[in-house]
């Protein structure tokens, strides 16, 4: 299987995971929302803000075990959390992605993707995340990358919903020429939509209690496809052990690490303390 250079998509708790990705984080690489080349893109010291909301649905499938669904947007406005957003005076400033994946789990337990797609979107009218343009306007503008979601999971609580401040990881990969030219660089110049890349994301998630209407209308309606409450003419409440809302916020990584693609079952980390073991399985493949 050939080399692939690892992209790491991480929503964080707080610092704990930097000290175990520190050696591999790309520092000073450049991100161009405009997608018009090298030259005029932003420095990035380590990471693009994400942020968004998701919906899942859980169905259940014999004693504590369930098969999931999840729909999810986000938002990407800034770089190393510095306040200075991507340009408003003109189009293109406005980054988003929108997110489903499914898996397996078991209720007060772990639960595992095992597929999905994640979708980047540069969108040419800013402010369109939020509205009821298109998903939430996060799937409108230019599709700029596309990844397959290979595996990850997270911790749930006895009803389905991420423990409190709930860190889920998702790896995916993406083939060379997945990522449209003109806005990844490293810090040399070189364009990553001529490498094949593995993506890596942790996701600090939150159950969110009240949702708006548009929320709904939008994320469990139109792209989840639901059609009960808040879909069929009745108030919208989550349903813990069915249905639910959640938010989350992160960061967007490069990762500067090569290595074989690890296989999908190896890639079920859940978790802060499940990712030494990970890393620890991944180095015995590699000697093996």
């Amino acid at each position: 299987m050939k080399l692939l250079k690892k992209l790491a998509w991480t929503t964080v708790l707080a610092a704990s995971i930097g000290t175990a990705q520190a050696q591999t984080v790309l520092n000073n690489w450049v991100f161009n929302p405009l997608g018009d080349g090298f030259e005029n893109g932003q420095q990035v010291n380590e990471y693009l803000d994400v942020n968004g909301n998701a919906f899942i649905t859980l169905n259940p499938t014999g004693d504590n075990s369930f098969t999931f669904n999840e729909y999810a947007v986000f938002n990407i406005a800034q770089a190393d959390s510095n306040g200075s957003y991507f340009p408003v005076t003109h189009p293109g400033g406005n980054i988003s992605a929108i997110f489903q994946g499914y898996g397996t789990g078991t209720l007060g337990g772990e639960f595992t993707f095992t597929g999905g797609t994640i979708r980047m979107y540069q969108n040419p009218t800013w402010g369109e995340y939020g509205t009821s343009a298109g998903i939430y306007g996060a799937d409108l503008g230019n599709l700029i990358a596309t990844f397959n979601v290979l595996s990850g999971g997270g911790e749930v609580d006895a009803e389905g919903n991420p423990v409190s401040n709930g860190q889920v990881s998702v790896f995916a990969e993406a083939d060379a020429g997945s990522l449209a030219e003109g806005y990844f660089f490293r810090g040399n110049g070189d364009d990553l939509s001529q490498e094949a890349i593995l993506a890596f994301a942790f996701t600090n998630a939150n159950t969110l209690g009240n949702p708006t209407q548009t929320l709904v209308s939008e994320i469990a309606c139109q792209f989840g496809g639901f059609t009960g409450a808040g879909c069929n003419g009745t108030a919208y409440a989550n349903a813990p052990g069915e249905y639910f809302f959640i938010g989350g916020n992160g960061q967007f990584k490069l990762n500067e690490t090569e290595g074989e693609v690890p296989e999908p079952g190896s890639l079920a980390l859940f978790g802060i303390a499940m990712l030494g073991a990970g890393m620890a399985a991944r180095r015995r493949a590699t000697k093996s």
